[in-house]
């Protein structure tokens, strides 16, 4: 089995053969005419493959090349297979009369048997366009109105079940076997606070009903992700707009709840948005991107407790593997494409690629290999695609030509268990691709420092990995703030043991250093306020004195205020000085 690819742009749709090679497939001849096809889509297993040319839908089944069915939908661009594919789902902007009757259906729902449609609906919002299926498809859903509309072995002439709540606004069906469960989401309205509720199907009456139920406040609205194994759905819940200012983002929080009934919040150690969440296949952890840049990325386990934390940097994605066994983190969007390359088993890092402008990422289904992209519209310029080895290596790539656009590329989809999980690398694999090293940018200078020597100082305070499971002897590990709180402790017990041993008397006194200057005055204070306050001062006027000695020793002429200042200083002070050991301008006899 080898996976492959398909692409679209202004250079036509066609396939290409997943690594080793990267030769152009003969399965699906290229289809030149690219500008006119708005979508394509490939089936759950990847035998089936469905676009749409401007005119028609076709669908050809990828193994044998023949062309199965095709459609007379001509504004057709949203396609979408069922889990075995026994359906095809099309949807088309929905329109309506200039007389103000209703408009024709514009989702419908093809027979892949017999190429008949089944069903038609209006859908008029493209969001969450298309139905929801069970992985068997003895299931199906629905959003409609407020209520999660129910059909079964895919008869859509009868409404098998409701799951009505007033103004339900999301609903997900949860993967997996029997038992089906589905988590719904109604936004807060009057001072109510915003839920979501799992439930069993069809157990939807009833106070106690639900199998779950979490509620909270500042949710514009909330994204539901249900684990592979169903037991439970994080809720990512925001807001557009952050009432204190403190990021354009709005303010996110994230919410576990379980299948059990239990719920919690997902405490993140640093304040800022939550840019990516993300289950692990296993379904017994979950990696958190979140907080002001630079961010941290974390990763928890089923009681919200943090495992590792991989520390600060330039990211605000995660993507783990289809086994599950390795995790990347990165920056694309607005960063620089730095990648991190994760063994999530050993907690140790693999590789640091860096993609600059990638605009999409995927895991191959193999587990082995990455693609990343750099597509229109999102970027109009150096357009392509690269095939990189998760060990950093760059095995294939192509740059679209200056006068063509990328819009499209993703890898065909097989079922799980299809490729094995291999154990991990850690040497780069060879390839003939040349390496190319990455552009540093250079931090920005203002003209009065570009000739000055470089400070090593920085904006943010880098924080490494580090390791959050319980070490043998400790019941739970140090939360941050003890972290913090038992460094000082530390710093403050050694402190202490360095004042002992310059007070022992068997310790001899350490010479001064050369460089030490001579007006050094002593640091203790006399108790005094009103005192301590005039010996401050006098420090800061003999640190003037100093600098003006200094200016003088390289010839640099005095203003004769700077002199006078000085005399007056000495002159009427010196008495009260004689305890300090003062320096000398060189300019008493010129007064």
């Amino acid at each position: 089995m080898v996976p492959s690819r398909i692409l679209r742009g202004s250079e036509g749709l066609y396939l290409v053969n997943g690594p080793p090679h990267f030769t152009e497939s003969t399965v699906f001849p290229r289809y030149e005419s690219g500008k006119n096809c708005k979508a394509y889509t490939f089936s759950k297993d990847g035998t089936l493959f469905a676009w749409g040319n401007g005119e028609r839908i076709n669908v050809i089944n990828v193994t044998t090349k023949e062309l199965l069915h095709s459609f007379d939908l001509p504004k057709a661009v949203c396609l979408e297979f069922s889990p075995k594919n026994t359906i095809l789902a099309t949807w088309q902007p929905y329109t309506t009369s200039k007389d103000g009757a209703a408009g024709i259906p514009n989702l419908q729902l093809y027979d892949m048997k017999t190429g008949t449609c089944l069903k038609s609906f209006i859908q008029k919002k493209m969001q969450n366009w298309c139905p929801s299926w069970s992985e068997d498809e003895t299931l199906c859903a629905r959003n409609v109105n407020n209520e999660v509309h129910f059909f079964e072995n895919n008869n859509f002439n009868t409404i098998a079940n409701k799951l009505h709540l007033k103004k339900i606004n999301d609903f997900v069906l949860s993967p997996g076997p029997q038992p089906y469960k589905v988590a719904v989401y109604v936004p807060g309205s009057k001072g109510a606070p915003s839920f979501v509720r799992l439930y069993q199907y069809p157990n939807f009456d009833g106070p106690h009903a639900a199998l779950a139920n979490k509620s909270f406040f500042k949710a514009d609205k909330v994204t539901m992700l249900w684990n592979k194994k169903a037991t439970a759905v994080l809720v990512i819940a925001s807001t557009e707009v952050d009432k204190t200012g403190a990021s354009y983002y709005g303010e996110q929080t994230l919410h576990y709840i379980a299948t059990n009934g239990e719920s919690a919040v997902v405490q993140l150690p640093k304040n800022g948005p939550i840019y990516d969440v993300v289950w692990n296949s296993s379904s017994t952890e979950f990696c958190a991107v979140y907080g002001f840049m630079p961010a941290k990325a974390t990763i928890f386990n089923l009681k919200c407790d943090p495992v590792f934390d991989f520390g600060t940097g330039p990211r605000n994605a995660a993507y783990y593997s289809p086994h599950g066994h390795i995790l990347v983190l990165a920056g694309f969007g607005n960063l620089r494409g730095q990648m991190e390359v994760w063994d999530v088993k050993n907690y140790k890092l693999i590789s640091k690629p860096v993609a600059s402008d990638s605009t999409y990422f995927a895991w191959c289904p193999d587990g082995e290999h990455i693609l990343t992209a750099t597509c229109a519209p999102r970027l109009r310029v150096n357009n392509g695609y690269k095939i990189w080895h998760y060990t950093g290596s760059v095995l294939h790539k192509y740059d679209v030509p200056s006068n063509a656009e990328l819009w499209q590329v993703s890898w065909q989809p097989f079922l799980d268990g299809i490729f094995p999980e291999k154990s991990i690398t850690y040497q780069a694999v060879p390839s003939d691709v040349p390496s190319e090293e990455p552009k540093v940018a250079t931090a920005y200078r203002p003209p009065a420092l570009r000739n000055k020597p470089v400070t090593n100082s920085k904006l943010h305070e880098e924080e490494p990995p580090q390791n959050m499971k319980p070490q043998p002897g400790n019941e739970k590990p140090l939360s941050k703030t003890a972290l913090k709180n038992q460094r000082k402790h530390e710093a403050k017990k050694a402190a202490k043991q360095e004042a002992r041993s310059d007070k022992s008397p068997d310790m001899a006194p350490s010479p001064a250093p050369q460089n030490t200057p001579r007006n050094t005055v002593s640091h203790s204070t006399s108790g005094d306020p009103e005192i301590d306050k005039k010996i401050k001062n006098l420090k800061k006027k003999l640190k003037a004195i100093e600098q003006l000695k200094e200016q003088a020793a390289t010839g640099k002429q005095l203003e004769k205020n700077q002199v006078c200042s000085a005399f007056f200083f000495f002159f009427f002070l010196g008495p009260h000085l004689q305890h300090m050991e003062v320096p000398s301008l060189g300019v008493e006899s010129e007064l």
